[in-house]
């Protein structure tokens, strides 16, 4: 376990510098949080942020955590005592992150390729109204197809 803890920190270090020295990096995505528009399995470009400027409400971002990188939605820029906060969230969260500064912002999600293992295209279109509610109600709903699915398949 320490191991993939050390090599996943190494692969997310070396994911932010390229970012920071201006080049474009592509990972793939993992759980359902951007359900429907980005889909477990597909592999998401994102640059740097001085390539097309500031960040605007409805572009997805990826947002550096301690754990690495997560993918949600521009939702909000609010300007608090001069100072700007960006509010994220993910197409399928019930909730909004919390504010964050724009350092944290790692860069935006520019394209989103299909693989075999999600042979589906995201759209990742500037969408400033996501159906939160009725994609969290999807995801759930897959989920629980999946289980039924796999423990019917024992």
């Amino acid at each position: 376990m320490n191991n993939w803890r050390n090599n996943h920190t190494i692969v997310k270090d070396i994911g932010l510098t390229l970012l920071a020295e201006g080049k474009t990096i592509r990972i793939k995505a993992h759980g359902y949080s951007m359900y429907p528009c980005i889909k477990p399995g597909s592999l998401i470009l994102i640059e740097p942020l001085n390539i097309k400027g500031m960040p605007r409400s409805g572009e997805i971002i990826a947002i550096r955590r301690e754990s690495g990188l997560i993918v949600h939605r521009l939702s909000k820029i609010i300007n608090k005592n001069g100072v700007k906060w960006y509010i994220a969230r993910g197409d399928s969260n019930a909730y909004a992150d919390n504010p964050i500064k724009l350092d944290k912002i790692a860069g935006r999600i520019v394209r989103a390729e299909s693989t075999g293992e999600n042979p589906v295209p995201a759209d990742i279109s500037i969408n400033t109204k996501p159906n939160y509610f009725v994609n969290r109600i999807r995801v759930i709903g897959l989920l629980l197809w999946k289980k039924l699915n796999y423990s019917g398949n024992l």
